[in-house]
């Protein structure tokens, strides 16, 4: 038979075990909630860059991509490709080796491609976007990993990537505009 005191100490726990669950809650459904990153492209070297030169089937492009992670949970990715397409054709291929996001800071990933350019040539409308002095591209990645929230839990997400990216012929100019999508 259970006494006053326990009965006491019974409560007391099962009031404490409740209000902790409601904070774990409260702390998962808002600090914790998982926030897209934010993701900006600087292809480097842009002056050195030769979409055509004489012989060449590819045009080596290097570039840096900032990955702004908003979370209070670091993100580890494993080794991915992502794609570059022109008017829906993928015309180099861009590889991210396994890394890790620290949570609540800013990345930089350097990575390069290279640009087949015999498909540009082939497509019917690169002249015309060469002679106008803009040419768009779009860049499409997954990374798949792991969240690590406070070092305690791990759970499987993948972040979805996609760009645009306009080239400025005339100014040797590059403009990027990403959104990502982290899907746990």
């Amino acid at each position: 038979m259970a006494t006053k005191g326990h009965k006491i100490c019974l409560a007391m726990s099962t009031l404490f075990l409740i209000i902790v669950a409601i904070v774990i809650v409260t702390l998962i459904l808002t600090m914790f909630k998982p926030r897209n990153p934010d993701i900006f492209i600087h292809p480097v070297d842009i002056e050195d860059f030769q979409l055509l030169s004489a012989n060449a089937t590819c045009a080596p492009l290097g570039m840096v991509i900032t990955i702004v992670n908003k979370n209070y949970g670091s993100f580890r990715y494993k080794n991915s490709t992502g794609y570059i397409k022109y008017r829906g054709t993928i015309i180099a291929e861009v590889p991210f080796e396994t890394r890790s996001i620290p949570a609540r800071s800013i990345t930089n990933v350097s990575t390069s491609s290279d640009i087949m350019t015999g498909k540009l040539i082939n497509d019917s409308n690169f002249w015309s976007d060469i002679e106008d002095g803009v040419f768009n591209m779009t860049s499409q990645a997954t990374l798949a990993g792991k969240v690590n929230l406070v070092k305690i839990l791990r759970i499987k997400a993948k972040v979805y990537i996609s760009c645009g990216i306009t080239f400025n012929l005339t100014a040797m100019d590059v403009g990027s505009s990403c959104r990502s999508k982290i899907k746990i």
